[in-house]
């Protein structure tokens, strides 16, 4: 049971966090009335949506835009292929969720599907599948 949830755990944290810019992006940035609302005046919400805002603004790098997201993203992903745990793999596939959803996408997509892979390696306890299938038979049959 204590290896069931060790394993399902990274998971259901990383689904749990997904909620949180997906909120931000349809609650607040995408929002007409919220829009409208930070046009007329300054709330706590116009304050949010600024700061997330200021976050996926971008600069022009070899053709690809990438925001604050992107940058923190490919960052968590760099230091999940140095340091190989389960905490740095989350790390990557996180930022880089949080960076898809907050129109950071190439960055984002490469930090999400190298944490993904990293976790599930780092899961797997660093065996490859070649180790999990054992050793080739190296024995020689004669013909029937």
């Amino acid at each position: 049971m204590k290896r069931t949830l060790t394993l399902v755990l990274p998971w259901l944290l990383l689904i749990a966090l997904g909620a949180v810019p997906l909120m931000l992006r349809y609650g607040l940035v995408e929002s007409p009335e919220v829009g409208r609302l930070c046009e007329t005046g300054t709330t706590l919400a116009c304050g949010i949506r600024h700061a997330t805002v200021m976050g996926f603004i971008t600069g022009n790098i070899g053709g690809v835009r990438i925001g604050v997201y992107g940058w923190v993203a490919l960052a968590a992903m760099v230091l999940a292929l140095w340091r190989t745990s389960t905490f740095t793999a989350w790390l990557a596939a996180a930022t880089g969720l949080v960076a898809v959803v907050l129109y950071c996408f190439e960055p984002g997509a490469l930090a999400l599907l190298v944490g993904c892979l990293r976790l599930v390696r780092v899961q797997a306890g660093g065996a490859t599948p070649r180790d999990q299938r054992g050793a080739p038979q190296q024995q020689v049959r004669t013909q029937p």
